[in-house]
Formats: C-alpha cells, structure tokens, sequence
C-alpha cells in the first residue's frame, strides 16, 4: 500500500467508497469544503470547525461547490500540487460572471452578446432576456425578465435563446453528450427527460479546447442549439454533475482512480 495520503473534496459518500476500495493508499475525505494551510510548500486540510490538520496531503480530487470555497481553491492553486482536475483550471471558472469572460476566449460558440448591471441597479430592455447572478453554477439564481429587471447582486444579462439545450462533458478523453430537460425554460441535467444523444464533432472539439486551455481534465459545457442549427455556448461548468447517469458515473470513478494511482 503507497504511503501517500489523497484527499477527496465534495464527493458523495458512495464514490468516495468505492474509490477507496480501488485504490491502495490513505484516503482522507470531506464532504464539505476543508480549511486549507500550506506549510514549508505542504498542503494541510481541517474539517471545518476543528484544528486537527490532516497532512501533509499529496493529492487532491476536488469535487465540489460550495459557499466560499474560492479561498480555499486559490490556496490548492498556490500549492502547485497534484489536484483533480487542475486547482488553476478551477480558480479560473468558480466564479460565475468572470468566468464567461474568459470562456469567451477560447470557445468558437460564445459570440452571444452579453451584458451586464451592477448590485443596486435597474436594467432596461426591449428583448426577452435571462438575468444570471450568484455563484452556484447549478440551475440557481436566473431568471427570465422582459422590459426591467432590478439586480440585487452584480448580474449578467443575455439573450433568452429558443433552442435545445445540450450538455457535453468531458472526463479526460471520454466526451458524453445529454440533451437537457425540463418542464418550463429551464433545462436541467435531472430532469427525468434528460438523456443521451449522440456526439456533435463541432462541440466535442469545443470543449476539448476548452478541456485543454483551463487544463480542467473533468468539465461540461452547456449550449443552446437554435432553430437554424446555431450553437450558443452558456456556461463551462468546472465542477459538473457524474453521478446522475450511471455511464458518467463509471467513466469518472474509473478515471479519477487512474489518475490517483499514476500521480
């Protein structure tokens, strides 16, 4: 049995056991986001609300969102260890409006204008349009408006799109693509009508770009399809749901033991 310690952050107790049982070194876990200290360049975790550091951790498969975590992330960044998927990757997308800045980049479908209205302010348009705020990146804080729309936190604007709502995500080189449901114009991975569909070679090759700029070896983009055929990126997802579908489930256990075992 190796003598490293990994630390798995956010997983579900079901994953983390399984990992566990396919894996031959010390696990740690934390279903919630840990209290992080680098010391002499070693990571340390704490279950919040304790001082009992756990440590020095060699290894860390962050899976999670939670309330305030971008600290803790951004000290998993300056420790420059071996993190799944990359700490960088995941510091650069955790927060929700800068985010789609930097998306805009790099994928060939995020040329949807947007716009923005700050804490405090009345936006004012003439077109259908969606209001995004918050940090969740989970179906949470969005809403559909026409004419105003009086932000209560700093919020992005774009146009309410007609389409079809497309999910493509990538654990490492395995790419799976779901048609999203839903009962109104909100589509969501857990809609019970969600399912497979087959892979679109110009979003594939999207969001490997994506994938490999952010260096996020687990990720999945969120599109809107128009009528004429037009994808529209929405949102990279940095910490995208794998357990709703069994096939995903698999292909990220599968990939996140290999990956502890060869790091």
């Amino acid at each position: 049995m190796s003598t490293e310690t990994v630390a798995l952050i956010g997983l579900d107790r079901e994953e983390v056991n399984e990992l566990k049982s396919r894996v031959a070194c010390r696990i740690v876990s934390f279903d919630m986001m840990p209290k992080v200290q680098i010391r002499d360049q070693q990571l340390y975790l704490a279950r919040f609300g304790t001082w009992d550091w756990t440590g020095p951790v060699d290894k860390v498969v962050f899976h999670g969102i939670f309330e305030n975590d971008l600290p803790g992330i951004t000290a998993l960044a300056l420790w420059v260890g071996p993190c799944l998927p990359s700490a960088s990757g995941l510091l650069d997308c955790r927060p929700r409006i800068a985010n789609l800045a930097r998306v805009r980049k790099v994928s060939r479908f995020a040329t949807l204008p947007r716009s923005y209205t700050d804490a405090g302010t009345t936006f004012s348009t003439d077109t259908r349009s969606v209001a995004k705020w918050g940090e969740w990146h989970c179906g949470e804080g969005k809403e559909c408006f026409a004419e105003t729309w009086t932000a209560s936190e700093p919020s992005l604007i774009e146009p309410f799109l007609d389409g079809e709502a497309v999910r493509v995500t990538a654990i490492g080189d395995t790419l799976f693509q779901l048609r999203l449901g839903g009962d109104d114009w909100k589509k969501s991975i857990h809609h019970t009508t969600a399912a497979f569909m087959p892979l679109d070679e110009a979003l594939a090759a999207d969001v490997c770009s994506l994938r490999d700029h952010f260096d996020l070896a687990v990720c999945a983009a969120d599109y809107i399809i128009s009528p004429d055929g037009t994808p529209n990126l929405l949102e990279l997802n940095h910490v995208p749901n794998v357990t709703q579908f069994p096939e995903i489930r698999a292909a990220y256990l599968d990939f996140a033991a290999r990956w502890i075992g060869a790091h």
